[in-house]
């Protein structure tokens, strides 16, 4: 194997010796020597002296390296891609980013590492091309090939860089046999090629949406359309293509008529005995002189009658001369012929006024003495507009189709739909209902005699004359084309291909007494959908929930021996066989197929293995040796070195005017939305605050004019939220009432311990003179009690007012209850602050040593020691 690979690069090695060097690019990478590879497409622009080839990969205005970046960014860059790679013409200008892809099917190369003049086929179906001189073939992305290599059937998957390192079970010539889209779901039967959108592609004739069955009109596994001169046959993918109904060449109906037939200038000539209806349509109504039988065919009235109806065929007008027969009404009868002596003329002759004479030869009897005036023709001729006729031995009158009637005495018309009739062996003897036709009007046929749609149960429609309904064989229950091809069969027997056999071949199945082939998919079935698949035929060998497919999963190969799919190695991303050594693919981008085996890359030159080509990039091109004393390859700049990132490009003045517009754009939608939320809130706030003062009742019009010529004299009564509001106010200044005592208590004397009368101290405050609110209002801003009663100053801070314990604060000031207690009326104060309880010790003898000193006012008391006190401040 290493001798084999050695021997491919030296050739490779020689065919690209004498040819220039050229570059070989990847997305990031390009890599410059010689090279014969030609997949990919070539990126060349003006100003720019070094072509490139771009292998598969998608290129963007930032793909390294720089020489690379330079091409593709380059206003004047065109492409000129190798067969399959063209999306249209040659010489496209480029567009980023730039998807260089193989489209959809397979590229074909003569030589190995893609060299050489490459062939594109596209998704195609049954394509028997030969791969002989193929030594390397690419593949599209989602599509797969089915090759043959002898007996063996391959499914290839990707691309093959040297055909000659594919497994020893795939050696030898390759031959394609067919090339898919992997899209399709469910997947095309074995008619439908699957398209790169995902569609199932059907040959002429085949219909569904994977190609399972076959046009209306076609038949057969290969859906050929029905047989010349049918207008409908035995169709399907499992009909037999017989044909059901011909093809009518100026039936009737055609120009418009019934019962005649249409000509080539679209005029229709009706059967003897019809003529248009009143409606227009062309040989519809019996003419006169005929009238409509139960048949449905037009018979000619009785000698002597001009008239008659239909149905019965009574006689509604007889002839001049003739009276109606008085026991048969049908029948018109003629005048006796008598001379002018009263002599009655015996039959066959008639009266010349004066005696009788003989009639003419042609008569029987007549008026007359020409074959003109015959009223029954002689014995052999027949009434036929007037004369008598003869007819020929079958009873046709002469000159005309019509048949003789041998109880009308004249020609009569044949059978409905006849357009010529015979009455076999025919003599005086001979009746209408002996009549036989032997031609019919065009769409029907033939059976005993009598003209009809179509034949029953039991004939067939003979070839021969498109006309005649034949008799099938004994065998044969209903039968096709000759008696003995049956297509049911009696004694129970199963009819198979035309013949009656005992059971079905292995590719039919039963079904109403005939043997039904299988799609053309199964090798046998359970019934005709391609669906109902019991066992598949080497074609399509995987047999898969009812259908019978071409391949497994990528990563799966058929075995054979148990018709199932059976897993690749690890190492194998497909394969065509069990083991390591069957691999078709790689499935670590770090390896590449050697003989099927999957074996380290080694790429040099830094290089990695191309995506989806199967080599590396440095086994595509060659690079000299440096030492190899062969010449240096010429220098080009920026082949190595990454594309710049550091420059950067002002911005144009318009680029900058828009986005300070739309910063100021942002901005003023910023403040508006602050603005209107804002608004949004005080506008609540203002609507709470009306609606807690009653401020906001809405008056009518009405209200208002009323209110310009109406005066209240006295205010409204305050409404209930009012009351409730003062009487909330009420009950929370007598509670700080409440708590001001409680302050001041802290200051007064303790009853505790007391053991002598009030001390004759003066009084602290002029209760008598001053009124309640101006004893709460200077009572904590004096001095203390300590302080007056010692003469010591203070030594701590003033006293404040404590802050409340009670959770629910009260709305107004310490100034507005003082203000507000002193200008309540006393009765709602009466109602509203509960009565005080009694004082204590201490608090009586504050009060009495006040009052003592009323008078006086405030003054310095000195202390002395009178031993014994009961003050409780003393003790």
């Amino acid at each position: 194997m290493l001798a084999s690979i050695l021997a491919a690069s030296l050739a490779f090695g020689a065919s690209v010796v004498a040819q220039s060097s050229t570059v070989l690019c990847v997305a990031g990478q390009c890599l410059q020597g010689y090279s014969n590879t030609t997949l990919g497409a070539t990126l060349s622009a003006s100003g720019i002296s070094t072509d490139v080839l771009l292998l598969p990969g998608q290129y963007t205005s930032s793909t390294n390296p720089q020489l690379l970046n330079e091409l593709l960014t380059s206003s004047s860059a065109t492409l000129s891609p190798s067969p399959g790679f063209a999306n249209s013409t040659a010489n496209t200008s480029v567009t980023l980013p730039l998807t260089v892809q193989l489209q959809p099917g397979i590229a074909t190369y003569p030589k190995a590492l893609y060299s050489g003049e490459g062939s594109y086929i596209s998704l195609s179906q049954n394509t028997s091309t030969s791969l002989s001189n193929t030594e390397s073939l690419a593949l599209s992305g989602n599509v797969w090939a089915e090759v043959t290599a002898g007996n063996s059937h391959v499914i290839l998957w990707n691309s093959i860089p040297d055909v000659s390192q594919l497994p020893a079970g795939v050696s030898g010539s390759l031959s394609l046999v067919k090339v898919e889209s992997s899209t399709c779901s469910p997947p095309c039967s074995g008619s439908g090629v699957c398209t790169a959108s995902g569609t199932c592609s059907c040959p002429s004739g085949f219909s569904g949406s994977s190609c399972e069955q076959c046009a209306s009109g076609h038949y057969g596994p290969s859906c050929l359309p029905c047989p010349s001169g049918c207008t409908s046959c035995d169709d399907g993918i499992s009909g037999s293509g017989r044909c059901l109904s011909t093809t009518v060449t100026n039936p009737p109906s055609s120009c418009n008529c019934i019962n005649g037939q249409c000509g080539s200038n679209g005029q229709c000539s009706c059967l003897p005995g019809w003529t248009s209806a009143s409606n227009g349509t062309q040989c519809a109504a019996c003419a006169t002189g005929y009238f409509l039988d139960s048949s449905g065919n037009c018979e000619i009235c009785q000698l002597g009658c001009s008239q008659c109806a239909d149905g019965s065929g009574d006689c509604i007008t007889c002839k001049s001369g003739y009276t109606q027969d008085a026991n048969d009404r049908t029948k018109c009868d003629a005048a006796s012929q008598t001379t002018s002596g009263g002599t009655t003329c015996p039959d066959g002759s008639y009266s010349n006024g004066t005696s009788c004479e003989p009639c003419a030869t042609e008569c029987q009897t007549c008026t007359g003495s020409t074959s003109n005036n015959c009223v029954i023709c002689a014995s052999g001729t027949y009434s036929l507009n007037g004369s008598c006729v003869q007819t020929n031995s079958v009873g046709v009158c002469q000159g005309s189709s019509l048949i003789a009637n041998n109880n009308k005495h004249e020609c009569d018309t044949c059978g409905p739909k006849c357009t010529s009739c015979q009455i076999p062996n025919f003599n005086v003897a001979s009746t209408t209902n002996q009549a036989q036709c032997t031609g019919c009007l065009p769409g029907y046929v033939l059976y005993q005699g009598n003209c009809i749609e179509s034949c029953p149960s039991g004939t067939f429609l003979s070839p021969t004359d498109n006309l005649t309904c034949t008799a099938c064989s004994s065998s044969c229950s209903t039968c096709s084309g000759s008696a003995s091809y049956c297509l049911t069969c009696a004694n129970s027997m199963l009819a198979s291909n035309g013949q009656c056999v005992s059971s079905c071949p292995s590719n039919a199945f039963s079904s109403s007494g005939a043997c039904v082939a299988c799609h053309p998919d199964c090798a046998t079935c359970s019934g005709s959908a391609f669906n109902q698949c019991t066992s598949c035929n080497q074609t399509l060998p995987v047999l898969t929930n009812g259908r019978c497919l071409a391949t497994c999963s990528q990563n799966q190969y058929f075995d054979a021996t148990s018709s199932t799919c059976q897993s690749c190695d690890s190492s194998c991303s497909s394969c065509s066989g069990s083991g390591p050594s069957n691999c078709l693919a790689c499935s670590s981008s770090s390896q590449v197929l050697r003989g099927g085996s999957c074996v380290a890359a080694n790429c040099s030159s830094g290089t990695n293995i191309v995506p989806g080509l199967g080599a590396c990039l440095s086994e595509l091109v060659l690079v000299p040796s440096s030492t190899g004393g062969s010449a240096a390859l010429p220098s080009i700049s920026g082949l190595s070195s990454p594309v710049s990132t550091t420059t950067r490009q002002s911005l144009s003045w318009w680029e900058i005017l828009l986005m300070t517009l739309g910063c100021a754009f942002i901005f003023m939608a910023f403040l508006w939305c602050w603005r209107r939320r804002a608004r949004k809130k005080r506008a609540k706030a203002t609507a709470a605050f009306a609606s807690a003062k009653a401020l906001d009742q809405k008056t009518n019009w009405r209200q208002r004019l009323l209110g310009l010529f109406r005066h209240s004299p006295n205010p409204p009564p305050p409404d209930n939220e009012e009351i409730a509001l003062w009487k909330l106010r009420a009950a929370e200044e007598a509670h700080h009432d409440r708590e001001l005592e409680k302050l001041i208590g802290a200051y007064e004397y303790s009853r505790a311990g007391s053991s002598r009368c009030p001390s004759p101290l003066p009084s602290l405050h002029d209760r008598k003179s001053h009124g309640a609110c101006d004893y709460d209002s200077h009572r904590l801003s004096r001095e203390s009690l300590y302080s007056q009663v010692t003469g010591m100053p203070r030594n701590g801070p003033e006293p404040r007012q404590p802050v409340k314990s009670n959770p629910l604060t009260s709305r107004f000031s310490t100034t507005t209850i003082a203000s507000s207690v002193c200008k309540k009326p006393n009765v709602l104060r009466r109602e509203l602050t509960p009565r005080k309880p009694p004082p204590t010790d201490a608090e009586a003898y504050a009060t009495s040593v006040r009052e003592a000193t009323d008078e006086i006012g405030s003054y310095w008391v000195t202390p002395v020691n009178t031993g014994g006190s009961r003050n409780p401040f003393r003790q």
